[in-house]
């Protein structure tokens, strides 16, 4: 069963969230090190590597689904956050340039359908990037972080699901060396894990991270069952919407 929303700010105001935090949101930062004048998107609970990434971004919103739960943010000024249903995504079509998928796809009850919804909301050339935890690493077996919870993934079937939605992978990174105990001499020496990992281990590692683009040959309708309303709706209210901006990352 996933966590709720609380459990999981609760968890990044801990010392291992945060190391966490640090080490995953540098390898975000690294697949998209510019942002500017895009409009980025965030489903899951990805507030905490939103805040880090976002600030050159037009627009920023961070989608939570109704199972979780909603957390207002940023703490202060007007919140960019809503709650949904990850069947119905409360956005146009092609009006995001960037998605962010942290605690979001292990937890999904029907993820085909909510990366179909990605799939719609993103624009010609969108990238997706998809934080998961690593079926072959410690941290999907402790229940006590929320890479505990939910379906851990390999990279084969990560590649399988996203070429089955209509993305293409192409980066792949991994985090999370650290072992998952909230035990401050162990994570004080995070970054020695870390660098060791990457070169010695990197198949056991805590999470995977990809990086997809949204490819628009060979379109196939959803099933009659799983078409989504054409009048999508939030649970709790959203931004008013941007103009999608016209600059692209192409790299």
């Amino acid at each position: 069963m996933p966590m709720d929303v609380i459990d999981l700010r609760n968890f990044y105001g801990q010392p291992l969230g945060q190391v966490a935090q640090r080490h995953i949101g540098r390898r975000i930062e690294a697949i998209w090190p510019e942002l500017r004048g895009l409009n980025v998107m965030g489903f899951g609970f990805a507030t905490p590597y939103l805040g880090v990434i976002g600030g050159n971004a037009q627009r920023v919103v961070g989608l939570m689904p109704a199972r979780q739960g909603v957390l207002h943010w940023p703490s202060e000024g007007k919140s960019l956050t809503g709650l949904v249903d990850e069947r119905e995504l409360p956005l146009e079509d092609e009006s995001m340039d960037r998605v962010l998928v942290v605690h979001g796809l292990e937890a999904s009850e029907a993820m085909r359908v909510m990366l179909r919804q990605i799939w719609r909301v993103l624009a010609p050339g969108g990238r997706l990037l998809i934080v998961v935890p690593n079926r072959r690493g410690l941290w999907a077996r402790r229940e006590a972080t929320p890479f505990g919870h939910g379906q851990p993934f390999s990279r084969g079937q990560l590649t399988q699901l996203l070429r089955e939605s209509m993305f293409s992978p192409s980066t792949w990174e991994v985090a999370l060396f650290v072992p998952p105990f909230d035990w401050r001499p162990l994570l004080r020496s995070a970054g020695a894990w870390e660098r060791a990992g990457h070169m010695l281990w990197s198949r056991f590692s805590g999470v995977i991270l990809v990086e997809a683009t949204k490819q628009i040959y060979a379109a196939t309708p959803l099933p009659v069952a799983q078409k989504v309303a054409q009048r999508v709706r939030a649970l709790a209210p959203l931004p008013a919407p941007a103009r999608s901006t016209s600059s692209f990352d192409n790299r």
